[in-house]
C-alpha cells in the first residue's frame, strides 16, 4: 500500500483518502453496479461500529466524510481538523478493511441505490451523457454507467459482494493520501498498526476499447428542451498531449471566453449552459461537449459546434486563445491548492491513475511548454476523428444526422 502526504504549515485542517484502483469498468456485466454498491455499503461500519456511531463521531468533531465512484477508481475520505486526525484514521480503515457488510444493511441500502438510479434516470442531461457514452465505447465496461444495471442491484447477493471486496480492496490496489495539518510517519505508523486486511493484491487487468463508435444515438423523451452530448475519442489520460488537450478544452468550451460559449450563448442566445471536457481513462479518452437547448434550436446547435470542431481542426487556435487559456488553467491549479481537500485529492489522483505526484513547478512547466503548433496538431487529430451524437428530447427536435 502506497502512502503520499502533504504538510500544509499554514492550516488547521486536514483531509485523508483512501483511493481504490477499481471503478465499474473493472465489474463484468454481471456485476454491474456493485463498486458503487460497495461504496455505500462501507459507510454502513464494522462488526464494532455502526453507521450512526460513524456519523455522530464525525460530528463531535466537526469533520466531514464522503466517498464517490468512478468508472476506473472508488474513493473514501474525510476532512476534519487535524487535531482529530486519529479518529479519521480509525473509521477509514476499520471500514475498508473490516467493514460489517449487515444482511439487513444491504437490503436497506439496495434501495436507497435503486431510487438513486431512478433519479439519475429521470434527469435528461444526466441520461444523454449515459448514452453517449454508451455510443462512444460500444460493448466496454466504459460505456456502461457507473450506479450499474438495476436488474444486477436487486440481485447481486452479500457473498457476492465479500468476493469483489476480497478481490479488490486489497493492499496493494490501494493509495493513501493526506494533506494539511499531517505528519508522515505518524500516519504511517498509524495505518501499519490499524491493518486487518489480506496482503498483496493488484491493480485490475483491462482490455482498450476496441469496437467502433455508434455516430447516432437519439431517445425521445417528452422533455422542455434537447439535451445534446457530441464528442470524439481522444487520448488516454497518461497521454503527453494531456496539458495541450487541457488548453485546447478550454478554448473550445472551457470557459466564458471560450468560442462555444460566446457563438452559442452570447452571440446567438441558444442555451443558457454549454461546457466542453476532456475525459481521460487508463487507455483510452474522449473530448466532449455538453449544451441543453429548445427543441426548435437543436439542430443550429450542432451545425456551431460541428463547426467549431471543423474549425480547431483545420486552423488551430490563436496565440491570444492559447496565453488565456494558460493563465486560466494555471489560475485554477493555484487556486485549488489553498483547500486541503484539493491538495489530498492532487496528491492520491496523481499516485493512484499516474504512478507520480508532479510538484507544482512540474506542471506549471508543462503547461507552460505547451505551443501553438501542438495544440494545432491536436485540435486536427483529435477533433478530426469520428464523431458521436447523443440527443435526449421530444420526437423532431432536430436533424439527427451521421456526423462523419
Amino acid at each position: 500500500m502506497r502512502l503520499v502526504t502533504e504538510r500544509m504549515v499554514d492550516v488547521r485542517s486536514a483531509c485523508l483518502g483512501f483511493w481504490v484502483g477499481t471503478g465499474s469498468r473493472d465489474e463484468t456485466a454481471r456485476q454491474a453496479g456493485i463498486s458503487h454498491f460497495l461504496e455505500h455499503l462501507l459507510f454502513k461500519g464494522s462488526p464494532t461500529r455502526s453507521a450512526r456511531s460513524i456519523a455522530e463521531g464525525i460530528d463531535a468533531v466537526g469533520g466531514d466524510m464522503n466517498a464517490f465512484t468512478t468508472k476506473e477508481y472508488t474513493a473514501f475520505y474525510v476532512r476534519m481538523l487535524g487535531d482529530d486526525l486519529d479518529l479519521g484514521l480509525d473509521i477509514l480503515s476499520d471500514i475498508i478493511w473490516s467493514p460489517a457488510l449487515r444482511d439487513e444493511e444491504v437490503d436497506s441500502e439496495r434501495q436507497v441505490i435503486l431510487e438513486e438510479v431512478l433519479a439519475h434516470l429521470d434527469e435528461p442531461a444526466d441520461f444523454a451523457q449515459e448514452r453517449f457514452a454508451d455510443a462512444m465505447f460500444p460493448s466496454h465496461p466504459l460505456g456502461r454507467e457507473v450506479l450499474g444495471d438495476p436488474e444486477v442491484i436487486k440481485a447481486v447477493t452479500v457473498d457476492e459482494i465479500r468476493q469483489f471486496l476480497a478481490v479488490h480492496y486489497r493492499p496493494a490496489n490501494i493509495v493513501v493520501a493526506a494533506a494539511g495539518q499531517v505528519d508522515h510517519g505518524r500516519i504511517g505508523e498509524g495505518l501499519e498498526r490499524r491493518f486487518a486486511g489480506v496482503r498483496g493484491g493488484a491493480a485490475p487487468r483491462r482490455a482498450a476499447p476496441s469496437a467502433a463508435v455508434r455516430p447516432v444515438d437519439v431517445t425521445v423523451r417528452d422533455t422542455e428542451q434537447a439535451h445534446l452530448v457530441l464528442g470524439v475519442r481522444a487520448p488516454a489520460r497518461t497521454s503527453p498531449s494531456r496539458y495541450g488537450l487541457a488548453l485546447l478544452n478550454h478554448v473550445l468550451g472551457g470557459g466564458v471566453s471560450s468560442r462555444l460559449f460566446q457563438k452559442i450563448r452570447e452571440e446567438r442566445g441558444l442555451a443558457y449552459s454549454v461546457v466542453s471536457e476532456r475525459v481521460g481513462f487508463a487507455d483510452s479518452g474522449a473530448f466532449v461537449v455538453s449544451v441543453g437547448t429548445a427543441p426548435d434550436n437543436a439542430s443550429a446547435v450542432i451545425d456551431l459546434v460541428v463547426a467549431e470542431f471543423d474549425a480547431l481542426a483545420s486552423s488551430g487556435i490563436t496565440a491570444d486563445e492559447l496565453a488565456r487559456a494558460k493563465s486560466h488553467v494555471v489560475a485554477d491549479l493555484l487556486l485549488g491548492l489553498e483547500d486541503s481537500g484539493n491538495r489530498m485529492s492532487r496528491l492520491g489522483a496523481g499516485l493512484l491513475l499516474f504512478d507520480e505526484v508532479l510538484s507544482v513547478d512540474e506542471q506549471l512547466a508543462r503547461i507552460d511548454a505547451v505551443t501553438l503548433e501542438e495544440v494545432g496538431r491536436l485540435a486536427a487529430e483529435v477533433l478530426g476523428g469520428r464523431r458521436v451524437l447523443a440527443v435526449v428530447g421530444p420526437p423532431g427536435a432536430g436533424k439527427f444526422v451521421p456526423l462523419g
